[in-house]
């Protein structure tokens, strides 16, 4: 079954966060719709059966309204995707080598496995872990 809740980011710059989040997290391309100019109206990304819609931040008129970039906002966040993977230790050195900020370092976690909390080059908080909630215990 695919994921029914699917996170959607806005980015400055759609391209170098395709690039980035494909970079340190694994993600591959699904879709990038792009305007007469080249560039980036709509992205979704995935990873292991979820998805990551992403778009351009200033752009969408009466949406945008509602969304304030981290950084314009003290590195501030009000949700972070959770993102689960097979090995947590080897996707923090991955993301700390394409430049993550590690703001809660690699630990076992209390509900079970290893998690790391970091933000893209845009701020965007992400906790990725080794736990799968969906896993029976």
């Amino acid at each position: 079954m695919n994921s029914t809740i699917i996170p959607a980011l806005r980015y400055r710059d759609p391209d170098k966060a395709i690039s980035w989040l494909c970079a340190a997290f694994g993600f591959e391309e699904h879709l990038v719709a792009r305007d007469d100019n080249g560039g980036v109206v709509h992205a979704q990304l995935v990873l292991d059966g979820g998805m990551l819609m992403l778009g351009p931040f200033g752009q969408h008129g009466d949406y945008d309204k509602f969304i304030a970039m981290p950084n314009d906002v003290g590195d501030i966040e009000t949700q972070a995707p959770y993102l689960v993977v097979a090995d947590a230790d080897k996707q923090y050195a991955q993301a700390k080598a394409t430049g993550a900020k590690i703001v809660m370092e690699i630990a076992d976690q209390e509900q079970g496995g290893r998690a790391f909390t970091c933000q893209d080059p845009e701020g965007h908080l992400w906790t990725v872990g080794d736990y799968d909630p969906w896993h029976e215990a």
